[in-house]
């Protein structure tokens, strides 16, 4: 049967006219699932006898299980179990913005970032949308019984999101439809390393989602090094396809840049940076380094001033990323891998 979370209110319309039945019904259906967070048709009070009946024979709900939870003062980290006992992760961030939600696109990633923990375990298979849907809902519940709400979503978890386009479109959708979530498109942002044709086809997507470019290393020898996608898609690639994307779409990009301690943080790699994100509109985000399994340190906060104060003393859009969840694994991947230690030796044997 199908997942009911992987339908947009547009593919429930198509079900209910195929089955001769008012598209109207798609609309209830979506109010009931992400209003009312109904786990079972029957618990629907706006549905009728013989829509119940129609959806209980083609449709099932799932729900994620949890394995553990772990939180700080600003941060929340889910580990979730899928139904085929592959391990996930979603963190919900309390912002000054609002409750920000971290979504994973993937079970691993084949990206191989050499500073990422998600890059240790090869990619399994790609979530569903309704995998990456059910995340969202689990920490809506959770906010719920805070009286609060999601506000903001990344899908800047485990995985390439662009490595599983269309099920992240599907996603996006279903997120931002009015009737339901109603997450505002300003307010998801999708985070690619550089899959160049998957940016020139988002600048296409109608919606005005945020557009963020996991840059980390202004240079070419240093991107190959640390990021094998850049062996692909060189630097003067990638800026042509954002060049692409700016142009149709008008919208602000990110740029975010991991400080990684003697290896991207010198005055000249701020200077390189100045002068690739001058080609656009665009801000930078720089990140402090969450330590993982791999030899890297962090920058210490002398040189990381002085790499931000170059930036902003040459006009550049930047921030300094607020920490969150130093203390609880919270880097993309590492509570995963630090659960089962064996996802490493098994994808690197």
């Amino acid at each position: 049967m199908n997942l009911i979370y992987d339908y947009s209110k547009e593919r429930l319309e198509e079900f209910f006219n195929n089955n001769n039945m008012p598209k109207f019904r798609a609309t209830q259906v979506i109010e009931a699932l992400y209003r009312k967070l109904v786990s079972s048709f029957d618990e629907a009070t706006n549905l009728g006898k013989d829509t119940k009946k129609i959806l209980n024979e083609n449709f099932s709900f799932s729900n994620l299980e949890l394995v553990r939870t772990i939180e700080s003062t600003d941060t929340v980290k889910f580990l979730f179990k899928l139904n085929d006992g592959n391990l996930i992760e979603t963190v919900l961030m309390y912002q000054s913005y609002g409750h920000s939600v971290c979504v994973t696109s993937q079970v691993g990633c084949n990206m191989g970032c050499k500073f990422c923990a998600s890059g240790v375990t090869k990619k399994i298979r790609n979530l569903t949308s309704g995998e990456m849907v059910l995340q969202v809902l689990t920490v809506e519940r959770y906010l719920r019984e805070k009286d609060l709400n999601v506000s903001h979503v990344v899908i800047m978890g485990i995985g390439e999101p662009f490595d599983n386009y269309d099920n992240v479109i599907e996603f996006i959708k279903i997120i931002n439809e009015a009737k339901g979530l109603a997450i505002g498109a300003r307010h998801i942002t999708v985070s690619t390393c550089g899959v160049v044709p998957k940016i020139i086809e988002f600048s296409d997507f109608p919606l005005q989602v945020n557009l963020a470019i996991s840059l980390h290393f202004a240079s070419d020898d240093k991107r190959d090094k640390y990021m094998p996608i850049n062996k692909k898609y060189k630097l003067d690639e990638l800026f042509d396809a954002l060049d692409i994307y700016y142009n149709k779409t008008n919208r602000r990009i990110t740029f975010e840049y991991i400080l990684l301690k003697g290896i991207n943080d010198t005055i000249d790699d701020a200077e390189k940076l100045t002068k690739l994100v001058k080609r656009t509109n665009a801000y930078v985000n720089l990140i402090p380094y969450n330590k993982t399994m791999h030899d890297l340190d962090r920058t210490d906060e002398v040189t990381r001033d002085k790499f931000f104060d170059y930036l902003i003393k040459h006009k550049v859009n930047a921030v300094v990323r607020k920490e969150h969840g130093t203390k609880i694994d919270a880097a993309c991947g590492q509570l995963r891998v630090n659960h089962d230690p064996k996802l490493i030796k098994k994808d690197t044997d």
